[in-house]
Formats: C-alpha cells, sequence, structure tokens
C-alpha cells in the first residue's frame, strides 16, 4: 500500500478534483491518495466524489485558515 501526494494548493475549483480523479486512476487497490488543497468548494466535492465512488476517506481536517488535507484511499 502506497500514500500518494497531490498538491493543488492554488488550483480553483473544480481542478482539485479534476487532478484527483487523474491521480487515483493511475493508482493501485488500497493505495492512499493525500490531497492537499485550498478551495472551499472542494471541502464538499471531494469528499462526495469519494462516497460516490466508494473509495474511504482515512483523514480529513483543515491544516489552515484556508487550507486542508483529506487521504482517500482506492477501493
Amino acid at each position: 500500500m502506497a500514500l500518494v501526494k497531490l498538491e493543488t494548493g492554488g488550483l480553483v475549483c473544480p481542478f482539485p478534483l479534476i487532478d484527483a480523479k487523474k491521480k487515483m486512476a493511475e493508482l493501485e487497490i488500497g493505495d492512499e491518495l493525500l490531497i492537499k488543497f485550498d478551495c472551499t468548494q472542494a471541502t464538499e466535492s471531494i469528499p462526495n466524489w469519494a462516497a460516490e465512488n466508494d473509495y474511504p476517506v482515512t483523514r480529513f481536517e483543515q491544516i489552515g485558515q484556508a487550507s486542508w488535507e483529506i487521504v482517500v484511499q482506492k477501493a
């Protein structure tokens, strides 16, 4: 199981989600994707996308005034 980091800071929505989808397609089942973002809309769109695809969210936290990290596992 690998942890792959994806930095999307500075990108406006929907680009953090678009980049996350592309990167997730490259991962093996069981791998985790750590997505760092600062787009407020992604606080909803990324968890919703994960839920729709049955990808468990193993961590989701605000790490700054306007930045977040979420870890999504490929199932």
